[in-house]
């Protein structure tokens, strides 16, 4: 086996990676992509996706994402209180990239990509009416992201609790959510990679008891 210096390619991030694309978010991934659609205090909607986005918690079931910068969406939330996370499937990836183009605030991400806005029940953000799957959401808590000597970086962690979800009855086989039937994207890295989901790469493990 090579010494390990010849191995690995490492690196201190602060002090650059070196390589023609920083790695570190194709290493963590592929990761769920955050659709996220907010409504600012005059109505104006906003549609647009976060690639740093997960669950966080089951009771109460809590979601966040990573805004870089106080973008229109962590403005309406901060504003509103309320979003509504939007699953992203390979038929509507054109859209989900067409919503995240740089516009004004007063530009509505629903007609840029021509799509539905569908009401909510619970807040006042709408779903996307095309997407199989909606949870809306109430805002818990939105978070510096601090370095390790603690300055600030110019992120937030955006974090919510679901409070209604909303399911395609398609993607429900004998009652349990069928995760590859929703074709769901993923972020992988480099400039634009995205990968999907199918039954195919399909494997199953049980926890020991």
């Amino acid at each position: 086996m090579s010494d390990s210096t010849d191995r690995f390619h490492s690196y201190v991030p602060r002090e650059g990676h070196g390589l023609p694309h920083d790695p570190f978010n194709a290493i963590i991934g592929p990761r769920p992509i955050g659709w996220i659609s907010s409504r600012s205090p005059d109505g104006v909607l906003n549609l647009a996706p976060y690639s740093f986005f997960t669950a966080f918690n089951y009771v109460p079931p809590l979601i966040g994402f990573s805004s870089l910068g106080r973008k229109d969406t962590m403005r309406n939330i901060e504003a509103t209180g309320e979003f509504v996370w939007n699953l992203a499937t390979r038929p509507l990836a054109e859209a989900m990239n067409q919503s995240c183009a740089v516009v004004p605030p007063e530009v509505d991400e629903f007609q840029l990509a021509k799509l539905t806005p569908l009401a909510s029940q619970v807040v006042a953000p709408p779903r996307v009416a095309q997407s199989p799957v909606s949870m809306e959401c109430k805002c818990t808590q939105i978070l510096p992201l601090l370095g390790l000597d603690g300055t600030p970086s110019p992120s937030h962690l955006v974090l919510g609790e679901v409070v209604a979800v909303h399911i395609d009855r398609s993607l429900l086989k004998d009652g349990i959510y069928d995760t590859a039937a929703g074709q769901p994207i993923l972020r992988g890295g480099g400039p634009g990679d995205y990968f999907f989901i199918e039954a195919a790469q399909r494997f199953r493990m049980f926890r020991p008891e």
